[in-house]
């Protein structure tokens, strides 16, 4: 009987030491399921989503819209873990152009990625990403580059939006051809932990796509896929001149060496209020909505110029108060502190490379006379300089396209036309031929290069294929996608005598000024003709007129401005006119009556200390308007304009803080902006 005992308890104890011997092996083969792949029991037994990079921050329910389609990878936010996002799911390696960014809606609103085969028509409003949101510039096939990469392997890098753009997260596209995988890089900087070493110059450029938070300032209507072939979306108008075809036939014997396609299209509208009219006061909310949080730029690779500008950046931010200086006037300045810190780091910092690239004369050819001078004094110093332009542009820190807006509508512009479309197909196959010879195009998407235009159509030719550069626009209009942040507004300067653009200069003293205001122009755009409507022969003190009659040097018209309180800088076909820094000129209080036209260097100056602003509707009450500023201030106002004069005035030889460096700044200022200080 007890040897019957133990030999059933031998059985049971070998039937259960054979159970746990399952259990276990069971045990392991579930452990080795589940470690390279997550937590696969959780995701089998429950709706609990389980990040696999960062801390989960998904709860149970989590709904998949949230994710984020990124090349051929999903990836979403890690909500409760900022600086983390989390690979959920891998979706198919095929994807044709055509995809679509599809986001949840709300304060998330998706980005479209369409076809708009219409210059001038908005895309659909559904399209419209309000703030905080991303630019792409995507669908660029790469070039064979010789970066050094891990494991001798060409660098692939697929497209990106990232959502939710106010954490400090960095999306780096990665090498790897077969998976197209992507780096996840924590980057307070807004700079990579490890990158690409930027090429040689005798390297072909990398083509990755450049991917931009722009937190305020730029929403995105549409980012067009159709450039995936190097013939689609061109066209080849037969008006267009020999210089144009000669650009053309350059472009295309380069191509015949390089896989690099057209430079894509991407349109971007200021991130602004939905409004008919932006007062300056609107205006100036904007301005600091932009400045509230940087706009970074992620680039293709890190280089010493942008790590030198971030310095720089936290530099201003902490720049030393000052309360006076004997040089500039501090209460016509939005904070002088600031702008005298960043000019002197500007001076002793900033090195501009400019394109050789390009046929005379809408290229490399300044015009120095009329309404449009701006930008052809600008070319002209800019080119000349010996302090700011580097010949080497590893070093630069902004690359300048010198082309002409004037002499682009003086040649290519078919009269009667009514069409833009070969000046903008010259400037696109121009940024095209730079994106080909040069990497700079490509490494961030243009957005360290700057144009500036004085063509009243320039807005209209540039916002396509030149949108994420910073553009020095005189058509500074808000409603014509004017970006605060990035944009700068440009001086229109009447420029009669090139070799002495200082003549006339000045005007009467305040007790000889006996006109109250005055204005004297063609009737261009519909304003005109209703202020003059109202003033014209109503009151003496009002001198109103159209187009005065003709007389050698402009004489009366100058007569007028010197000997008038008040200068009234009426809008014409577009909102700017150079009447603005005309009034400077004769030190005449200048009185802006332009909806939604943002004044020159808006972003350092305080412009209500020495101007007017009067809304288009408020002109049969302008005179009562004038009247009721009081004396004192209007000799203050007065006092001011002769005190910020120098910022408007064009030398022979740039000097010190003259316009040709107020440009420069600005542009300088706004690039500065777009990146995150150390």
């Amino acid at each position: 009987m007890g040897q019957d005992l133990l030999s059933i308890c031998q059985a049971e104890t070998r039937r259960l030491l054979w159970i746990a011997g399952m259990l276990f092996a069971v045990i392991l083969v579930v452990r080795h399921l589940e470690l390279p792949y997550g937590n696969l029991l959780s995701s089998i037994l429950s709706s609990t989503k389980v990040p696999l990079v960062g801390k989960s921050g998904f709860q149970a329910g989590y709904s998949p819209s949230n994710s984020e389609i990124v090349g051929n990878l999903s990836l979403s936010n890690d909500l409760n873990n900022t600086g983390t996002y989390a690979i959920h799911e891998k979706a198919s390696n095929t994807r044709s152009s055509d995809s679509v960014l599809e986001g949840h809606e709300g304060s998330n609103r998706a980005l479209e990625i369409n076809e708009d085969e219409d210059d001038g028509k908005d895309a659909s409003s559904g399209n419209l990403v309000k703030q905080n949101r991303t630019i792409i510039v995507e669908n660029i096939k790469p070039l064979e580059t010789n970066f050094a990469q891990e494991g001798g392997r060409e660098p692939e890098v697929s497209s990106v939006e990232k959502k939710n753009t106010t954490d400090n997260t960095y999306l780096e596209g990665r090498i790897g051809n077969e998976n197209n995988t992507v780096d996840v890089v924590n980057s307070t900087a807004g700079l990579p932990v490890s990158s690409p070493a930027p090429p040689m110059m005798n390297s072909s450029p990398s083509t990755a796509p450049a991917i931009f938070e722009t937190n305020v300032g730029a929403p995105i209507k549409s980012v067009d896929s159709n450039v995936t072939s190097v013939e689609k979306d061109r066209t080849t108008p037969s008006e267009k001149t020999e210089n144009s075809e000669q650009l053309h036939s350059d472009l295309n014997q380069t191509e015949h060496n390089s896989s690099m396609t057209r430079v894509p299209e991407v349109k971007i509208e200021p991130e602004v209020p939905i409004l008919d009219v932006y007062s300056i006061s609107d205006m100036n909310n904007l301005l600091l909505q932009s400045r509230a949080s940087y706009n970074s730029m992620l680039a293709q690779w890190s280089s010493p110029a942008d790590q030198e500008l971030q310095y720089v950046a936290s530099q201003i931010e902490n720049a030393p108060i000052i309360k006076s200086d004997p040089t500039l006037y501090a209460l016509l300045y939005r904070n002088l502190s600031v702008f005298k810190r960043s000019y002197e780091l500007m001076e002793d910092t900033l090195k501009v490379y400019v394109y050789r690239e390009g046929e005379r004369p809408i290229l490399h050819s300044p015009f120095l006379k009329g309404i449009y001078a701006s930008e052809g004094w600008f070319m002209k110093q800019l080119e000349a300089d010996k302090k700011f332009v580097t010949k080497n542009p590893q070093k630069a820190h902004l690359y300048y396209l010198p082309f002409s807006s004037r002499t682009l509508e003086e040649r290519l512009y078919v009269p009667n036309s009514h069409s833009h479309k070969n000046l903008i197909q010259y400037l696109k196959d121009y940024v095209d031929m730079i994106a080909v010879k040069h990497p700079f195009w490509n490494r961030t998407g243009g957005a360290d290069h700057f144009l500036v235009a004085c063509h009243d159509w320039a807005p209209s030719e540039t916002k396509k294929y030149m949108a994420t550069c910073i553009r020095a626009l005189c058509n500074s209009d808000i409603k014509e996608g004017f970006v605060f942040g990035k944009d700068v507004s440009l001086p229109e300067t009447y420029i009669k005598n090139d070799k002495n653009p200082l003549r006339d200069l000045g005007g009467n003293r305040p007790s000889k000024r006996s006109i109250l205001a005055f204005f004297a122009g063609s009737m261009h755009g519909y304003l005109r003709p209703i202020l003059l409507q109202h003033w014209e022969d109503k009151d003496p003190d009002m001198k109103i007129f159209g187009k005065l009659p003709k007389v050698k040097g402009n004489k009366n018209y100058v007569r007028y401005m010197q000997s008038s309180k008040y200068c009234i800088c009426a809008k014409g076909y577009e909102v700017n006119s150079p009447r603005v820094v005309e009034a400077i000129f004769y030190e005449c209080v200048p009185v802006i009556i332009s909806d939604n036209f943002v004044p020159p260097f808006f972003e350092v100056l305080n412009w209500e200390s020495f101007a007017v602003f009067v809304l288009e509707k408020d002109i049969p009450n302008l005179k009562n308007i004038l009247l009721s500023i009081p004396k004192k201030k209007y000799l203050q106002m007065q006092m001011r304009v002769k005190k910020v004069q120098k910022h408007f005035l064009w030398h022979a030889k740039p000097e010190k803080y003259d316009i040709f460096h107020m440009i420069l700044h600005s542009i300088w200022y706004n690039r500065l902006h777009q990146l995150k200080p150390i």
